[in-house]
């Protein structure tokens, strides 16, 4: 990973796209403070969806769905 300020980013910007788009990290800083990251693009080719991946990562309870007590639907009247 390369840091450079402001100034040396702005001089040699088509370089460090070009090792951006090679894989490389670049950090922009400004004062020795890191600003910005120049990273490389994804592929852009989305990873199919695997239904089922977090099947046992969500827990519900039994009544989930059932229907409210009459106390708790009051509180969503206007008055």
């Amino acid at each position: 990973m390369q840091q450079l300020n402001i100034y040396e980013a702005k001089t040699n910007f088509s370089q460090l796209v070009e090792q951006a788009s090679q894989g490389d990290t670049i950090i922009i800083a400004k004062s020795g403070k890191p600003l910005a990251k120049l990273v490389p693009l994804s592929s852009g080719e989305a990873k199919p969806f695997q239904f089922g991946s977090l099947l046992g990562a969500i827990k519900t309870s039994d009544d989930f769905d059932a229907p409210l007590s009459a106390d708790v639907l009051d509180l969503f009247k206007a008055d």
